[in-house]
């Protein structure tokens, strides 16, 4: 995986996030500990599960964030903290780094409403510096592996292929490609994605190529002859039937596939079907792309259309019907007077739960049936299993970051012990899962609700 250099992450941050470290500092709090979290209140109304995606990213850039000379000087000219960067707060911020612990689930985990993805301990400002970042790795990244794994259910085995580059920033399409791979895409078109994780990159040729030619045979017979190997043709730039025709012609036995980029998919993808089997080209895969999605893709399965790869752009890169996540950071815990005190927010529609928490989730069978969310100081109940893992103690590592691979194998295990339900694409008006709280969490959910009263 890339490394996150700190200019990457110290000030890809929201502005109240260094104001408020300015007044810890000046208060006198800079070593007060503090306990957060980061979940989801509520799933999109289009999801069923979310995918724990961006994980091992978020950490590598939390353990590079430093400010040198060039950002401390800049900063002592905002307005806003201009007041607040002495001498004494600048000396703070040159010696930053996260000193701090980090529990997480492991990256391809599904997860749902209220379940903890991160849990953060540490100096008040160290906490509080990490949220903006945390919160825009994690959530993009949970948002497009969570949408990617609906398409890739939807194709039933068939290839997925991720082509959304053109349609989002270029750093995110990097990480879109990263998300898409993780839960069974198995490409992208994205060159830089290949380089950095070493996702397989595939790709063949646009409109343009052939329109660039005199006609659409020599535009073939050019390309076939430059990838006599791996040549994949666009058909569908005047008549696809006549052009899945003239690529059997054309590239004969070294058709590997065609691919259609518009029109009746499911008519077309039959016509085409005959022409490649009528010419013996049996072996010859059809491609399919253009404006799709899971919905899309399972009808047009449903429908039996001859179609063995899919290539989603737009629908994926932007996950389009739920395009922002909102992943929550709260503090749940602090220190006062030398000792730990757990604290709730009560505000309507956005109340939080005190305390340090883990996640116990328990499976049957193999598939999963349960998830309770408990105190951190809990022992895991018999049958279940705890999800956040510890990850960075004193702001250095327990273990390397997973592989992507590794990561992928977990997310697929995890997507298969989902129960079919799970997996189903219309909306649901209340959560297949709901989280259950231990005795020990509403215990003290009471007490300190009490407290406030």
């Amino acid at each position: 995986m890339r490394r996150v250099s700190h200019r990457d992450a110290v000030l890809q941050t929201d502005l109240y996030q260094l104001t408020m470290a300015a007044g810890y500092f000046h208060g006198g709090l800079a070593h007060t500990r503090a306990t957060c979290e980061m979940f989801v209140r509520r799933l999109p109304r289009a999801r069923r599960y979310l995918v724990a995606a961006g994980v091992e990213q978020a950490i590598d850039g939390i353990l590079s964030m430093r400010f040198d000379e060039a950002d401390i000087a800049w900063l002592s000219e905002l307005p806003a903290l201009k007041d607040a960067m002495n001498e004494g707060f600048a000396d703070y911020l040159r010696d930053y780094r996260f000193r701090g612990a980090i529990w997480a689930v492991p990256e391809g985990t599904t997860v749902f409403a209220g379940t903890p993805l991160l849990r953060v301990e540490a100096d008040i400002i160290e906490a509080q510096l990490i949220e903006t970042y945390l919160l825009s790795v994690v959530n993009h990244a949970t948002m497009i592996a969570s949408k990617a794994a609906r398409i890739v259910r939807a194709a039933q085995g068939r290839d997925v292929l991720e082509f959304g580059t053109r349609r989002t920033h270029p750093d995110a399409a990097v990480d879109v490609a990263r998300a898409a791979y993780l839960v069974g895409a198995v490409g992208t078109s994205n060159v830089a994605a290949g380089r950095r994780d070493g996702i397989p990159v595939v790709g063949t040729a646009a409109h343009m190529w052939t329109m660039t030619h005199d006609s659409e045979r020599a535009a073939f017979e050019s390309y076939v002859a430059t990838f006599p190997t791996a040549s994949v043709l666009l058909i569908d730039t005047y008549d696809t039937v006549e052009g899945a025709a003239l690529a059997a012609e054309v590239a004969g036995e070294r058709l590997r596939g065609v691919r259609l980029d518009s029109g009746d998919l499911l008519t077309l993808s039959r016509e085409v079907r005959r022409v490649l089997d009528d010419a013996g080209l049996i072996e010859a895969r059809i491609v399919a792309s253009g404006d799709l999605e899971e919905h899309k893709i399972a009808a047009l399965l449903a429908a039996g259309a001859p179609i063995d790869v899919f290539g989603v752009g737009t629908e994926l890169a932007v996950s389009k019907d739920a395009p922002a996540l909102g992943g929550v950071y709260k503090v749940v815990a602090w220190e006062r007077d030398g000792r730990r005190v757990p604290i709730m927010k009560l505000s309507e529609g956005k109340a939080t739960y005190p305390g340090a928490h883990q996640v116990f989730r328990r499976h049957e069978d193999g598939m999963l049936v349960e998830d309770r969310l408990g105190l951190a100081s809990e022992p895991v109940p018999d049958g279940f299993e705890a999800l956040l893992v510890p990850r960075v103690a004193a702001g250095a590592r327990l273990d390397q970051a997973a592989s992507l691979e590794a990561a992928r194998a977990h997310a697929l295990a995890e997507l298969a012990r989902l129960p079919d339900a799970f997996h189903a694409l219309e909306p649901l008006a209340a959560p297949l899962l709901p989280l259950v709280l231990t005795p020990a969490l509403e215990a003290l959910v009471a007490e300190v609700r009490a407290s406030h009263e």
